[in-house]
């Protein structure tokens, strides 16, 4: 697709909403001019606020490109309904002041939601989780895929004899996806695998190789290259997933806080009653979850107290 007919599909399609306000422009270079009207960085900054998500993994180039034929696209639209007189009346200074009101709550959500999630607070919060991880085995193992027993018994026998695994299965197994690579299959942990193939390859010991393994795919001849502790994800795979998670709970619990010092009316019978119900399910949500911490506090504290009851009951007799 070419650059402009890109462009102009994601132009159709995006809404002039979602500005970001309040970022600080090092340089505000101009990258382009509409009859004598700037378009700089920090327009392609809005623009890809605006636009961004629907840009995909877009090469920097043309992603840029795109941004400025949007602004250029932008003003000249803006430049006929002035000619047509379209910048005033009641339809319009609702949209603007919709505008507003949306520009407002997207400055109020960079400065106190956004701004207050930094790496440090997700790198922190990487490391707790990681430490609460239980160790998991993984097995990293190759397989060759035959049709009959006889066909896999005849693979370990040449296996056994000294036959190359990896090029064994080059040659015979059945599996497409694995046969090019020697049969190789990677790392898996537990539940990955169906459970015969599964339970066969956690019996090996690194380098050994197992006995005609049969599942609904066929015969397996197994060979285990590998075991290990399985590494937990790096803080940078996760990073942005994570601060974008904090970043969502924050905007709840402020959402709510908003909520609750406000004073909201649904005048809409519909709506009001949609609203109603949903309250009533999140008070009686959030009643279960309080009565159950409570009973596991009582639990814990009838055990803790039994706990140290023995240690004197000992002593008595």
């Amino acid at each position: 697709m070419k650059v402009y007919q890109l462009f102009h599909a994601v132009a159709l399609s995006a809404c002039v909403l979602g500005l970001a306000a309040g970022t600080a422009y090092a340089e505000d270079k101009v990258v382009a001019s509409v009859n004598g009207h700037s378009i700089t960085e920090a327009d392609l900054s809005l623009a890809e606020a605006e636009i961004g998500n629907e840009l995909g993994n877009l090469p920097e180039g043309t992603r840029r490109r795109v941004l400025v034929e949007f602004m250029i696209e932008n003003q000249l639209y803006a430049e006929a309904a002035e000619e047509q007189k379209l910048g005033a009346g009641p339809d319009f200074e609702k949209r603007m002041a919709f505008w507003r009101q949306r520009a407002l709550r997207d400055a109020y959500f960079e400065k106190t939601v956004k701004a207050s999630i930094g790496e440090d607070a997700a790198r922190a919060i990487y490391e707790d989780k990681v430490k609460q991880l239980k160790p998991e085995e993984e097995v990293q193992a190759r397989h060759i895929l035959v049709s009959s027993e006889d066909e896999a018994k005849k693979m370990v026998t040449r296996v056994e004899a000294g036959e190359d695994f990896a090029q064994l299965a080059k040659e015979n197994s059945g599996d497409a996806g694995s046969k090019t690579q020697g049969g190789m299959l990677g790392y898996f942990g537990k539940g990955q695998m169906v459970p015969q193939f599964e339970e066969a390859a956690f019996a090996l010991k690194k380098g050994e190789v197992s006995k005609p393994v049969q599942s609904q795919f066929g015969w397996h001849v197994i060979k285990v290259e590998d075991r290990r502790q399985k590494p937990p994800p790096s803080f940078d795979e996760v990073k942005d997933r994570l601060i974008g998670s904090m970043v969502q709970s924050k905007a709840q619990n402020i959402a709510v806080e908003l909520r609750g010092k406000a004073k909201i009316d649904y005048i809409d019978p519909e709506i009001k009653k949609m609203a109603e119900e949903d309250a009533k399910k999140q008070a009686e949500a959030q009643a279960t979850m309080k009565k159950q911490m409570e009973d596991a506090a009582a639990a814990a504290a009838g055990q803790a107290a039994t706990d140290s009851a023995k240690p004197a009951a000992e002593e008595k007799k």
